[in-house]
C-alpha cells in the first residue's frame, strides 16, 4: 500500500461505531488497525483516512459535536451515484443532496456531481465524481 502525502486523522468518540460507518455503510476498506490504540486506517479508492478514538494526545481544544467545524473533506470516488444510493439505503441523513455543481478552475469550468453527509462525530464529508 502506498500512503498519500496528506492523510487526515480524525479523532472520534467511538472507534467501533466509526469503523462500522466508514466500512459497512460507506464501503471503505480496513487497511490495518491497532486495536490496543483504538486506531484504524481505512481507504476508499484513492482516499485514505486515519481514525483514532479520543485519547487526549492530539486535542488542541475541547471537542464538541459536530467535530471538524469549518472543514469538509472532499473525496473523489469512482461511482458517486452508487455511493449516494448506499447512503440513502442505510438511512444516513444527507447534509446536501446529490447535485451537479460547476466550479471555475484556472479559467476553466469543471462540472462535478457531489453530495455531503456527516459522519457519527459530525465531520462533514463531501463525495464527488
Amino acid at each position: 500500500m502506498k500512503f498519500n502525502s496528506l492523510i487526515p486523522e480524525l479523532s472520534v468518540t467511538d472507534i467501533e461505531k466509526t469503523k462500522n460507518f466508514y466500512i459497512d455503510v460507506l464501503g471503505f476498506k480496513l487497511e490495518y488497525e491497532r486495536r490496543e490504540n483504538l486506531f484504524a486506517f481505512v481507504s476508499l479508492g484513492g482516499c485514505q483516512l486515519m481514525l483514532e478514538q479520543l485519547n487526549g494526545n492530539w486535542n488542541v481544544g475541547e471537542l464538541i459535536y459536530p467535530f471538524g467545524r469549518g472543514i469538509n473533506l472532499e473525496m473523489t470516488v469512482s461511482d458517486v451515484e452508487a455511493l449516494y444510493q448506499r447512503v440513502l439505503e442505510n438511512h444516513v441523513p444527507v447534509f446536501r443532496e446529490l447535485t451537479v455543481n460547476e466550479y471555475r478552475v484556472n479559467g476553466e469550468t469543471i462540472t462535478q456531481k457531489e453530495f455531503l453527509i456527516q459522519d457519527p462525530d459530525g465531520y462533514l464529508l463531501r463525495f464527488t465524481d
